[in-house]
């Protein structure tokens, strides 16, 4: 990636030297269906407080085509190197530059990215620009605190929609097409933004609106998405959440909706969930539902809806002046998602802080244990660093630490204080100091030091309780044990204890069966070794203990003996969501660690997973057990436990309810695990119409899933493939084609997709995508062998050759399987080797070494176990 880094250094050059004004932007689409490229003429009006800097502007364009500063040319050849136009002949005061180009569409996600859709051959655009891609599309100052106000003027053809920021400035400026058969769509001027927020989006789109009515104002909502998925747009559902957050955050937030529209666009090859471009919002389609999805699924989508309405105040009102202090954005988008879904009236999900517990901390506590860990308030050198910083800190990390700051100054002071910052900054650009001033007037609270060990350290601490109990089974002394475990050598920061808050819950099996709470105790866990909680003792000792109860706190936890016991013969017992929910999470960090064997964990899941009723609860674990079976087991075992796995998951979709999301969650299970030839005539019989229960609808992505696994199998070619693909002529049928033809266990497949994706590297980012998900997926390992040496040899060029997001991918997907005890050896070779590699590659392959080392200790400890006698039980060594 040659030539297109911008160190924090140069962006604070930059900053103090300049003071933008406006941008007008015209692009030239029409020729979009035959054409690589596009015209892009920028006009910036901009102020200089210091002409002698060596300042330039952003462009990623195959052609320069004129550069004009104050009304004198300069020679393209001459100022255009290495993506910058040096801008020499400034002037103190106003400036006004030109720049005319031929710029790329992309078929990266990146940029403009351009689509053509198989089913009907109609040509969608849209545009994705954060962290740095807005140079992608016109010349720009593309950094996050160089913000201005922009106009765009769009020519297009004439049946297409054209969306940016603002609505159209004239009505009858894109209401008719010219002599040229062309329309011209002019928007008005947007207020302040920065460049990554900015958004185009143009083609035929199917369009549907509305509006959100408040006093004295209605708002204008839009729904969009490819004509050929219109019929799956669920207007209502989706209408109904984004109306929650337009009720609610107005005035948790103190100010209404800040921009004249709000627009929702759902576009393919997204390569995330969404992305919060100033009122004009695009997401992957992956949330346009075609198949029957769960409740869960549902409240995935509407939490990622709240957080990109969210980010409307928080990274488009007001945004952090640079990239380390990225969580200003996203933990506080994250947190508010789901604080809406929990707390807004009538809210559908009113039970969202468990799917937080159990997804959102999930991720972030893996995230915080592998090498690569940071603060919340990350150091940010380059923008390669922050293209591998969008993480499990980043977002749900420091939305946990806001969700403990909100207990520790009290919810009211926390949302009076948010109400401050934005008031005061609102257009403008921030830093965390900002932030922390308005949180400490509004909560009468000196947060330095709690900032200081929350967002400037890394890693998370453990909590243990130590109990002592009398003969009489009375609690006589009762401490809170935290623990920093140490981070790995490279990490920048020390471990530190931290303060917490917490709650304690006490928790008996009642004669019913019933594991209920029976005392709760809200204390503050000082940041030191131990912690004495006087108020527990001469209670009864009770059957759990459950430290972190209510998930206030940010922290793995554990549990004394008895607890233990009792969690893993009597999880599901417990009556309330919220606490399982925490007894689940700490089971799987329990099994990460090494210190629950799979085959346990297995027990365990099967034990007591029939009493979840939260089925995004369901998913998380029927995820957990698959990749703990293809990571964690002893590979003598595997097979067996596989197949024990498999045939559980049959029983009980058999079981379910027809056509509830159980009876479908426990399907995707049984055919992901299928390995054995009965099982494996089950999934066949998917595909004839004979589904293995009562009340199973074969959609698209079922038939997929068992196209997939029989292809993986070896029981499906090319010919049964391809006619899949002609009956779901759809992206997301040629994309799991793709998947399928890559996972059967031929070694001229598998050189085949290694050739598409490392030599010749002419997929699109969503075809790459998929042909790694197929090349991976193989039940003989002997078939991946060849191709360690081959990854470690080929990173470094695809690193320096590809675009960020495709190399990622590539690093990424093709990563030798963790579950190879030579992939740790060979990764730690290359990082030996490799000191010099770009920080960004470096870190994404420390992190995969340590998944991989990972992995070596848990089939360690799952083989160890399997040895091990166990006389009072499955449990009684733990």
């Amino acid at each position: 990636m040659p030539g297109t880094n911008l160190t924090a250094e140069e962006a604070r050059l930059r900053s103090r030297a300049l003071a933008v004004d406006t941008y007008d932007v015209a692009l030239d689409l029409r020729t979009a269906a035959e054409s690589g490229t596009f015209a892009s003429v920028t006009e910036i009006r901009f102020d200089c407080a210091d002409p002698d800097a060596p300042l330039f502007l952003d462009l990623r364009a195959p052609l320069l085509r004129e550069v004009t500063l104050n009304g004198r040319s300069l020679k393209p050849a001459q100022v255009f190197r290495n993506s910058r136009i040096a801008l020499s002949g400034l002037v103190a005061g106003r400036n006004h530059v030109r720049v005319a180009a031929d710029c790329a569409y992309s078929t990266t996600g990146e940029g403009l990215h351009h689509f053509t859709d198989p089913v009907d051959g109609h040509t969608y655009l849209y545009s994705q620009f954060e962290v740095a891609d807005a140079r992608r599309v016109f010349a720009c100052f593309d950094q996050p605190d160089l913000k201005a106000r922009f106009r765009f003027t769009v020519t297009a053809p004439p049946q297409w929609t054209v969306i940016s920021n603002t609505p159209p400035a004239v009505a009858g400026a894109c209401g008719d097409a010219t002599a040229d058969n062309v329309r011209t769509w002019s928007f008005g001027r947007t207020p302040r933004l920065s460049t990554y927020v900015v958004s185009l989006a143009a083609g035929p789109f199917h369009a549907v609106h509305s509006e959100h009515r408040t006093a004295g104002r209605s708002l204008p909502l839009g729904l969009y998405c490819r004509r050929s998925l219109a019929e799956h747009l669920d207007v209502e559902d989706l209408f109904a959440v984004i109306r929650q957050g337009l009720d609610w955050f107005p005035e948790r937030f103190g100010r209404p909706y800040p921009f004249e529209k709000y627009d929702q666009i759902f576009v393919p090859g997204f390569n995330a969930g969404a992305m919060e471009n100033a009122a004009a919002v695009t997401f992957s389609e992956k949330y346009v539902f075609r198949s029957h999805a769960t409740e869960a699924a549902y409240r995935k989508r509407a939490a990622t809806v709240l957080h990109e309405l969210s980010h409307m105040w928080f990274g488009d009102l007001v945004t952090m002046a640079w990239w380390d202090d990225l969580w200003l954005n996203e933990s506080f988008a994250t947190y508010c998602s789901f604080a809406c879904q929990a707390l807004a009236p009538g809210s559908r999900w009113a039970d969202s802080w468990t799917t937080f517990a159990n997804h959102q901390k999930a991720k972030a506590y893996r995230q915080d244990q592998l090498p690569s860990t940071h603060p919340v308030v990350a150091r940010i050198h380059d923008l390669e660093d922050v293209l591998v910083n969008f993480d499990g800190i980043t977002y749900a990390k420091g939305a946990a630490v806001l969700k403990q700051l909100a207990a520790y100054v009290g919810t009211d002071a926390f949302f009076a204080g948010v109400r401050a910052y934005i008031a005061a900054h609102a257009h403008g650009n921030t830093r965390l100091p900002d932030l922390l001033r308005a949180l400490e007037r509004a909560s009468g609270r000196n947060l330095g030091s709690w900032a200081e060990l929350w967002l400037k350290t890394a890693g998370v601490n453990v909590l243990r309780p130590e109990i002592d109990t009398g003969v009489d089974g009375t609690i006589t002394g009762f401490r809170v044990r935290q623990e920093a475990p140490a981070l790995s050598a490279d990490a920048a920061v020390e471990a530190v204890l931290r303060p917490h808050r917490i709650a304690i819950g006490f928790y008996h099996l009642d004669e019913t069966g019933t594991l209920s709470r029976v005392h709760r105790a809200e204390t503050d866990v000082l940041a030191q070794e131990l912690t004495d909680v006087p108020e527990l003792t001469g209670r009864p000792r009770p059957h759990l203990v459950l430290i972190n109860d209510d998930d206030l706190t940010y922290a793995k936890v554990r549990f004394d003996a008895v607890s233990l016991r009792t969690l893993t013969e009597q999880l599901g017992a417990l009556a309330e969501p919220l606490p399982r929910a925490l007894c689940w999470a700490a089971a799987w960090d329990m099994t990460r660690d090494g210190e629950l064997p799979t085959r346990a964990y297995l027990d365990l899941v099967l034990s007591a997973v029939d009493a979840e009723a939260d089925i995004g609860v369901v998913e998380s674990l029927h995820r957990q057990v698959a990749y703990a079976l293809r990571h964690y087991t002893d590979p003598g075992a595997r097979e067996d436990l596989t197949a024990r796995w498999s045939e559980a998951a049959l029983e009980r979709l058999r079981t379910a309810e027809p056509g509830s999301d159980r009876q479908l969650v426990w399907l995707r299970a049984f055919i992901g695990s299928a390995r054995t030839q009965p099982h494996l005539d089950l999934v066949a019989g998917i595909l004839e119409g004979v589904a293995p229960a009562p009340g199973l609808v074969p959609d698209p992505e079922l038939r997929w899933a068992a196209v997939i696994r029989l292809a993986v199998a070896g029981r499906l070619g090319e010919a049964e493939i391809a006619a899949e693909e002609r009956h779901d002529p759809t992206p997301a049928g040629a994309a799991h084609a793709a998947t399928a033809r890559a996972a059967r266990p031929v070694a001229a497949v598998k050189a085949e997709v290694w050739a598409a994706v490392i030599d010749r590297g002419d997929l699109s980012n969503q075809m790459q995508k998929a042909a790694i998900a197929g090349f991976t997926e193989t039940a003989d390992p002997a078939l991946l062998a060849p191709y360690t040496e081959r990854y470690f040899e080929a990173i470094s060029g695809i690193w320096e050759s590809r675009s960020h997001e495709m190399a990622k991918q590539i690093v990424l997907g093709l990563f030798p399987p963790l579950s190879d005890a030579v992939t740790a050896e060979a990764a730690a070779r290359w990082l030996d080797a490799q000191a010099d590699a770009p920080p960004a590659l470096r870190r994404l392959v420390r992190e995969q070494h340590d998944d991989a080392c990972r992995a070596q200790r848990a089939r360690a400890a799952d083989r160890s176990h399997a040895r091990e006698p166990r006389a009072h039980g499955p449990y009684a060594t733990f």
